[in-house]
Order: C-alpha cells, then sequence, then structure tokens
C-alpha cells in the first residue's frame, strides 16, 4: 500500500506562520492545486486578515439576529453558531446578552494566541472592550500583529494564573467591578481560580469542565500553584472540575446554570439576578457528554482515547470530593 500522505502544521505565533510552514508542506507532498490556494492565502498582508475577520463578523450578525429572536427559556444548543470561538459558543452568548442590557466589558484567560475564543466576536462584532490573559510569553506581540489593540480597546497580558495573583492582575490591568463575561479556560485549577475571584462582579460566566468526571460527583482537582495539564498525567486528561462541582461553586458565588454547549465543553451561568429569561438546569440535566479525543500516550502522541477508557486512563489521580472534603481515587468512580 502507498505511504499516507499528511498534513501536519505546528502552531507559530500567528496565522501567517501558520501559512508559511502549511505551504511548504504542500509544496512537498506535491499538491499542486492546493499549493496554489494557499499561496494566495500567505500573499494577505495583516490588513487583509482584519478584514477577512470583519467579513466573519458581518456573516455572524446575519446568524445573531437570528438568536436574538429565539423566545426566552429556548435551549442553548439552539443559539449556538460559531464565528471566532472554538464552537458554537459566539451564538450563545449572543443569546445571553440579547436578554438583559450588558455590560460590555469582558475578561477571559487562557486564549492561546486569541485567534479562537469565546469573546473575539464581541470585540469585533459588538466592540467590547476587554482583558485577555494568558501564560504565552509573547501574547502582546501575537494581538499586536492582529492589529486588534489598534482597531479595539483590547487590554492583552502575559501570566501564569494562580489563584494567589488572579485579583491583582485584574486590578493592575485596571479591571474591576461589574463586567458582562468573564471566561475562564486554563485547563486546571479552573474551580480553584473562579473561586478566589473577588475583585470583578460578571454578569455571565463560562467555564470549561471535565467531561470526563461524570455528572453526578463535585470533584476537582486539588489546588497545587503550579499545576500544567501537560505534566500532570501524560494522558492530559488529568484537569479541571466537574460540572456539578462548577455547579455548587457558581451557587454560592450567586450564580444560576443555565446550559451547556453541545460539545461538552463550556458551561453556561448567569448571575441570579438575571437569569430569569433562561432555563436554570442541575448538572444532571445539563451535563453533556463531550466527543473531543485529545488523549495523548506516553511518548506525546495523540491516542484519541473515547468513552468509559479515558477515566480507565486517570484512574489512579486524586481528586477533591466536596460534598464529603474527602480526597479520593478517581478509580471510585468506576464499576
Amino acid at each position: 500500500m502507498p505511504a499516507t500522505r499528511t498534513l501536519s502544521v505546528q502552531a507559530t505565533a500567528d496565522p501567517m506562520g501558520n501559512l508559511k510552514q502549511l505551504l511548504r508542506k504542500v509544496r512537498r507532498l506535491g499538491l499542486d492545486g492546493l499549493y496554489q490556494r494557499v499561496e494566495a492565502l500567505n500573499s494577505m498582508s495583516a490588513i487583509q486578515w482584519n478584514a477577512l475577520g470583519s467579513l466573519k463578523a458581518q456573516l455572524g450578525d446575519l446568524q445573531a439576529r437570528q438568536v436574538r429572536a429565539l423566545p426566552d427559556r429556548a435551549p442553548l444548543r439552539q443559539a449556538e453558531f460559531k464565528v471566532f470561538s472554538q464552537f458554537g459558543d459566539d451564538g450563545i452568548l449572543q443569546y445571553l446578552f440579547s436578554r438583559f442590557p450588558p455590560v460590555d466589558t469582558f475578561i477571559e484567560f487562557g486564549v492561546e494566541d486569541y485567534t479562537e475564543a469565546n469573546t473575539r466576536f464581541l470585540l469585533i462584532h459588538d466592540n467590547w472592550r476587554g482583558l485577555i490573559l494568558d501564560g504565552r510569553p509573547d501574547l502582546q506581540r501575537v494581538v499586536d500583529g492582529q492589529g486588534l489593540p489598534f482597531l479595539h480597546e483590547l487590554t492583552a497580558r502575559s501570566a501564569f494564573i494562580t489563584a494567589e495573583n488572579i485579583n491583582d492582575i485584574f486590578i493592575q490591568a485596571g479591571f474591576a467591578g461589574e463586567i458582562g463575561l468573564l471566561s475562564i479556560d486554563i485547563d486546571g485549577n479552573d474551580y480553584w481560580v473562579w473561586k478566589a475571584i473577588e475583585v470583578v462582579h460578571p454578569q455571565v460566566v463560562v467555564v470549561e469542565y471535565n467531561s470526563i468526571l461524570g455528572a453526578e460527583r463535585a470533584l476537582t482537582i486539588p489546588y497545587d500553584p503550579a499545576f500544567t495539564r501537560s505534566k500532570a498525567h501524560p494522558s492530559w486528561l488529568y484537569w479541571g472540575a466537574s460540572l456539578a462541582a462548577l455547579c455548587r461553586l457558581a451557587d454560592d458565588k450567586g450564580y444560576a446554570f443555565v446550559g451547556s454547549n453541545r460539545a461538552g465543553v463550556n458551561a453556561y451561568f448567569v448571575r441570579k439576578d438575571l437569569a430569569a429569561p433562561f432555563q436554570v438546569l442541575t448538572a444532571a440535566e445539563g451535563h453533556v457528554v463531550s466527543r473531543v479525543r485529545e488523549s495523548r500516550d506516553a511518548k506525546g502522541g495523540m491516542s484519541r482515547l473515547g468513552g468509559a477508557a479515558r477515566l480507565e486512563a486517570i484512574a489512579d489521580c486524586p481528586m477533591i470530593d466536596l460534598d464529603s472534603g474527602e480526597t479520593i481515587l478517581l478509580r471510585e468512580l468506576i464499576g
């Protein structure tokens, strides 16, 4: 059998770098038709990249109008559409913020290079202002290269986020008080960092949950300020908190759980004084099993575990059961 030809591209600091790398691989594989198409993209300037983003935002505007016309208490999956978000979160946020006067300010952390994010559509389409955070040291240069801080009121900060430093980071960046949206995705101490936040009061909070941990138990990783997903376990599946844990914390903080995206990745919480237009759910009612297969093997390659094999892979990892306060091994959830 002939060898399979594949295209794999290591992400670089900017979209143009990614295209140049892809172009070299396409040419090497002899895919002439595809080469010509990618070469055309490679000739695009940063201004043209921004124009492309604006075009996507205009197309998203048509979908946003449809979403705003949905009735109150509509399931969030009916609102989903994707412009810049990884999944259908752009649409969910348009729906939520159509039901009350939003404070047009956001904070999002765990944004990588910000080309795919929960808040970018709000920035470009709705002209919100915001703060984005990520551990990568070149975040400011990357977003500068995209032209965003020139066109929009966007503040970028490079930081390794912990429960101890998060409030100071917000204050030093000039963000405090009521904001429209807080988006948390750090693949680790998400529960503990949200619990620690005191200086901002979002109308809506979106947090990534670990679907592998199931719908019933309130579980989170033990707090470790140095936690990184890639080092915690070779599979990269040991991180974060269960949806039940996040719902419990949300209730304590004055938020109602209104649903998950259909990918089973992000959970949505609306401040209780604003939650009347939405269907309030329990964790069991709103839990969606993620089909994302992102696991690694011992050598760092993609193993793509699915179903129960994902939980089995991290069965000997410790979790805190928030109901009992005890540390358990995930094996107790199996069988």
